[in-house]
């Protein structure tokens, strides 16, 4: 779905601060930015796409069953999650890797599951909030709308105090606004004014279907019929990803209730490591987004600002480095033990799973192995 004439757009895609486009409502967003806060931006982006690149190769060599590359979409996961605070909970669908290393995930957790070494489980409260990924579409949103309620119900927003009210955030891509656990998600929170930011990552291809033919409309309209206000921005510009996140944010802990983020950005890569995206749409296309790069977008910005090479280089080399270390650590894992597989299925035992795991030890026994 093109763009619209109301998409907030900060930087051009040659990378020129446009001022006129800075409405009152973000201005003070953007002007509170320090250098820091924008060398923080690109370094974020320029690791998670080391990161993200890393991790496909350890994929085609054999290391994991898939991965799903966010490449292209940094400026949209970086802008959101750095405008979310630490009392903020977070909830991805599978694919935000950025936010997940934002939040303090070890990118190693996310090998794991991919790897199948782990039931791709972890503790939100020892990850700044940072719930579990989910890979049905769009069930997610119904989680986040849940815990959303909880949160006013339990009178943790609305209170006045920007440093103790919480918000909700959920990801979802443009395909899942197709699911009827966001419709539903939609209703709830409009219904119980939900301190939430549904944040949708357009990247313009629900696996091989086109947005263009889910939709007739642009995506962040249709939250407007469930009576939530949405705003749709350029997804792969980092400012107006941070500074829209970070308002409607404020407003949700606020007590102004829900909202909607369309993000306007492009899967660069495929779908997942089992997908080939060159049966379903042109290198023309992809071609064209390629010169709308968020990075090298926000590169430019900081040059004509007067950043050093020193500090391009010295990002460069910090992912690297990361990258390397994920893949050193990835090479260094062993399989698990079978008797993982029954872990923390339930929170206490169970007859069903301690029936199965009894059967996979005699037969394991039989072949002369243990489980």
């Amino acid at each position: 779905m093109a763009e619209t004439e109301d998409m907030v757009q900060f930087l051009t895609p040659e990378g020129e601060l446009a001022e006129q486009g800075i409405t009152e409502e973000y201005r003070p967003y953007i002007d509170a930015l320090s250098d820091d806060d924008l060398r923080t931006f690109h370094r974020d982006m320029v690791i998670n796409r080391a990161l993200d690149v890393e991790a496909e190769n350890l994929q085609r060599q054999g290391q994991m069953a898939l991965w799903p590359p966010n490449r292209g979409q940094e400026a949209a996961q970086v802008g959101s999650a750095r405008a979310a605070k630490r009392q903020d909970h977070i909830f991805p669908a599978y694919r935000e890797h950025a936010v997940a290393r934002i939040r303090g995930l070890d990118p190693l957790m996310l090998i794991e599951m991919m790897r199948g070494n782990s039931h791709g489980g972890w503790d939100p409260a020892a990850t700044n909030n940072f719930h579990l990924y989910t890979l049905v579409i769009g069930s997610h949103a119904l989680h986040a709308t849940g815990y959303a309620m909880g949160i006013g119900l339990d009178g943790k927003a609305g209170t006045g105090d920007p440093e103790r009210d919480e918000a909700v955030m959920v990801y979802f891509g443009d395909g899942a606004t197709s699911q009827g656990d966001v419709s539903e998600a939609f209703v709830f929170a409009a219904s119980y004014q939900t301190p939430q930011v549904f944040f949708l990552q357009n990247n313009h291809w629900a696996i091989s279907v086109p947005v263009s033919v889910q939709s007739r409309i642009p995506l962040y309209l249709r939250s407007r019929g469930f009576g939530i206000p949405s705003v749709q921005v350029d997804g792969n510009d980092v400012l107006a990803s941070y500074a829209v996140s970070a308002k409607l944010l404020d407003d949700a802990r606020s007590g102004r209730g829900p909202s909607l983020i369309e993000a306007l950005t492009y899967r660069m890569g495929a779908h997942t490591t089992s997908d080939d995206p060159t049966k379903y749409r042109s290198n023309d296309e992809a071609e064209s987004w390629l010169l709308r790069d968020p990075i090298t977008r926000f590169e430019a910005y900081l040059r004509r600002r007067g950043e050093s090479e020193e500090f391009f280089a010295q990002t460069a080399e910090e992912a690297a480095d990361l990258a390397a270390d994920v893949r050193r650590r990835t090479l260094a894992l062993e399989a698990p033990p079978l008797a993982r597989a029954f872990e923390h299925v339930y929170t206490e035992p169970h007859p069903v799973t301690a029936a199965q795991q009894e059967w996979l030890r005699q037969y394991e026994a039989s072949l002369g192995g243990e489980a």
